[in-house]
């Protein structure tokens, strides 16, 4: 973006704090007001009413971003079809990944799409599926990646690849003599779940109620932020749990866990969710087509192990 200003000016107006737009843009939140004051100079008025740690836009200041939201939309236009008539990909590009995702699929992804195009400077943002969801709502991000459901009618979601959900325990629990786990033996121990947000927490629940088991009749013992979190405290013995079996394929080996699937049986879909309305840039198209080929590919699903 050739005018600096015009950009953290726009990123500022559209998340109404200072504070967010420093972190989006990797910047200092004093950088992110300087700028913004020379704008402000520039125009030789205020862009910005500031009350109570609040801001919110003057009404020159809703000028400004009408005007920058068409300037950087163009701007993205017209680096697309140069790129398209050179074949040169670069630019940014903004993503989201929930916790799993990010953890156990994006790395390989990214690495290898970065090896394509060493000119692409990708940035990743990890959050659960409901955090993800809000940045591509108030565009954060360009693009998020979700095991979780999207339910805002405004955005476009594209399924990825699906993903398998088993049963984990202790390898010397009682579930090490049962060929697979009915939803109703899950009542039966104690869970170990994710935390409220979590889009493996919400797909369980929602697998749950689907065959007709009370979800809030789970016993669940903790609530945890990450799948390492959940997996250690299952190796330790604290209960059972329902994860993505590629998180475990580790642990799987080493005779740590054992695993058992469900019956019926529970899979889920990893999706791409962006914004429908917004102009989608050809860095963004082509990482979309990548990501999905690799998962696709690399996220097949294989036979949970029996033996431990």
């Amino acid at each position: 973006m050739a005018d600096r200003r015009l950009q953290v000016f726009h990123t500022v107006a559209r998340l109404l704090s200072f504070t967010k737009a420093a972190d989006t843009l990797h910047m200092t939140q004093p950088a992110v007001t300087f700028q913004v004051k020379q704008l402000e100079e520039q125009f030789n008025t205020r862009l910005f009413d500031r009350t109570h740690n609040r801001i919110s836009l003057t009404e020159a200041g809703m000028v400004v971003y009408d005007y920058a939201e068409r300037i950087i939309s163009l701007y993205g236009e017209m680096s697309n079809r140069v790129g398209e008539m050179t074949g040169d990909l670069r630019g940014h590009l903004f993503i989201g990944a929930s916790t799993t995702i990010a953890e156990y699929m994006l790395p390989r992804v990214l690495g290898d799409f970065k090896m394509k195009y060493p000119d692409v400077q990708v940035r990743m943002y990890v959050g659960n599926t409901d955090k993800i969801v809000h940045m591509i709502e108030d565009n954060s991000i360009d693009l998020g990646l979700v095991e979780g459901l999207v339910t805002n009618k405004s955005l476009a979601t594209l399924k990825c690849c699906m993903d398998s959900m088993i049963v984990i325990a202790h390898p010397d629990h009682v579930l090490g003599t049962h060929e697979s786990v009915t939803p109703q033996e899950l009542l039966d121990y104690p869970f170990v779940s994710r935390e409220e947000g979590s889009g493996t927490r919400e797909v369980t629940m929602e697998y749950l109620n689907q065959v007709g088991v009370d979800a809030n009749d789970l016993n669940i013992t903790m609530e945890l932020g990450s799948p390492e979190a959940v997996k250690g405290a299952v190796e330790g013995g604290l209960g059972v749990a329902v994860v993505s079996e590629a998180t475990v394929l580790k642990e799987l080996a080493l005779g740590t866990l054992l695993a058992r699937p469900l019956d019926p049986p529970l899979a889920r879909p990893y999706s791409f969710v962006y914004q429908k309305q917004k102009f989608r840039s050809l860095v963004m198209d082509e990482f979309l087509e990548f990501a999905k080929d690799r998962c696709s590919r690399d996220m097949l699903s294989v036979p949970v192990r029996r033996e431990v």
